[in-house]
């Protein structure tokens, strides 16, 4: 029976080690970490590693089940896919068991608050950024390839592909420019 830890945190200014200290605590041997959003477990690949080493047996740890799900869909499936491994979910700060009925309902609502917290977050950042559109202060980010660049390197031969390639941009940004759109990421045309 092993111990797998897991930690979290949003960013990559945000620091690990109070979740880190946690989880050795209470005998975790494996933690597996990462700066990431816990909105999706897309890109989530420490996550990723975890779920597939555990076993029958094995409990994965958490300090909060925010740590590892913002999304109650993607907390209801990890947490079946450890049921279905036979193995255990156990949060350092809060009462969880999945092995009972109240600790799987405790669990649920923990995930409903933690689905809920981001979507206001998300609601109130947007906010924000209307009225800072609205004041005239926010913009969007600043042009960083401008579409004469990007227009002169497909001139000289090279292909879409191969410009967004170079210039680290995606394809769409590329073709938009090309089209003579404003693009995301690349700057308009200045006029003559």
């Amino acid at each position: 029976m092993t111990m797998f830890g897991y930690a979290r945190v949003s960013t990559t200014d945000q620091d690990l080690s109070v979740q880190r200290a946690a989880l050795s605590s209470v005998g975790c041997l494996i933690i597996r970490e990462e700066k990431r959003s816990g909105a999706s477990r897309e890109g989530r690949t420490e996550l990723q590693t975890v779920l597939d080493f555990i076993r029958d047996g094995d409990t994965l740890v958490v300090t909060r089940v925010d740590r590892l799900a913002r999304s109650l869909g993607d907390l209801q499936d990890i947490v079946r896919l450890l049921k279905a491994r036979g193995a255990f979910l156990k949060a350092t700060e809060q009462p969880i068991d999945t092995g009972t009925a109240a600790g799987k309902a405790f669990l649920d609502m923990l995930g409903v608050f933690a689905e809920f917290e981001t979507n206001l977050r998300r609601e109130r950042q947007m906010e924000g950024i209307a009225r800072a559109k609205a004041a005239g202060v926010y913009k969007g980010r600043p042009a960083k390839i401008s579409a004469d660049q990007i227009r002169s390197m497909k001139a000289d031969g090279i292909s879409p592909t191969v410009i967004a390639t170079m210039l680290s941009i995606g394809r769409a940004t590329v073709y938009r420019a090309l089209a003579g759109a404003p693009a995301s990421r690349a700057a308009p045309s200045p006029d003559p």
